[in-house]
């Protein structure tokens, strides 16, 4: 199974600068990618499989940031065309742009070079980055990818994906009983049991105890000594009235 932890980074200046060539990088691979299939489906009609690498040749800038974050763009950018054919109301793959405020790249563990290095965290071409791991993280715990990402308030963060074995317990089945649906009702077992089900006429003359009740309840035939006390005020004020009015 998979999980995952969401931590604060603290890059210092050169590592944000890094950080936000490969935002951009990310970004350039997805679009050049995106208009190449466009535009070889639209001549050929058919679908077009291009890599990162490809570009790196005239674009030299592409070497400067993970290889892998190029890798996953890519792959992003194929699953989103599969999800498409499969289901057209999921929207066709949209090119991105550089005013959008989430960014966010993705990397892969190969080997060791993804790791918790007390308080930093090691990552692919950033080196160690000053992180702020507020729970720790179990040792039969995998790590699998890291996911780093600024916010629209420009904090940065890190999603680190973990696999684990899940600790599941086998159950001994002591007995089995199956059901059979019926409309009267509603199911009969296999033993022949049907359940105790309230008809709705007693439904009904349940309810209409209740309500009246409640009505007894919230309304006062006057003899109680509230009604008494506030009969007797009223009584009082209306002779003082009628004194007043004599006068």
């Amino acid at each position: 199974m998979n999980t995952a932890f969401k931590f604060r980074i603290y890059p210092n200046a050169e590592q944000c600068v890094l950080i936000a060539k490969t935002f951009g990088c990310v970004r350039f691979v997805h679009n050049k990618m995106l208009g190449e299939k466009i535009g070889h489906y639209n001549e050929c009609g058919n679908s077009l499989r291009v890599t990162p690498a490809k570009y790196k040749t005239e674009f030299e800038f592409l070497k400067e940031v993970d290889s892998l974050a190029l890798a996953n763009a890519q792959l992003n950018l194929e699953a989103a065309y599969k999800n498409f054919f499969r289901d057209k109301s999921i929207g066709f793959p949209k090119f991105k742009s550089r005013k959008n405020d989430r960014k966010s790249y993705t990397t892969n563990c190969v080997g060791n070079n993804i790791r918790f290095e007390g308080k930093h965290i090691r990552l692919p071409k950033l080196g160690n980055v000053r992180v702020k791991q507020h729970r720790s993280i179990p040792k039969d715990y995998t790590l699998k990818s890291v996911t780093v990402s600024q916010s629209a308030s420009g904090k940065y963060h890190v999603s680190v994906l973990f696999e684990y074995e899940a600790n599941v317990r086998p159950k001994t089945i002591e007995s089995v009983i199956g059901l059979d649906f019926s409309m009267p009702e509603l199911y009969i077992s296999s033993e022949g049991e049907k359940p105790n089900l309230v008809s709705s006429t007693s439904l009904t003359n349940s309810q209409d105890i209740i309500a009246v009740r409640w009505i007894s309840l919230h309304v006062c035939s006057g003899h109680c000594l509230r009604c008494k006390n506030t009969a007797t005020t009223t009584t009082n004020k209306n002779a003082e009235l009628r004194s007043f009015t004599n006068t």
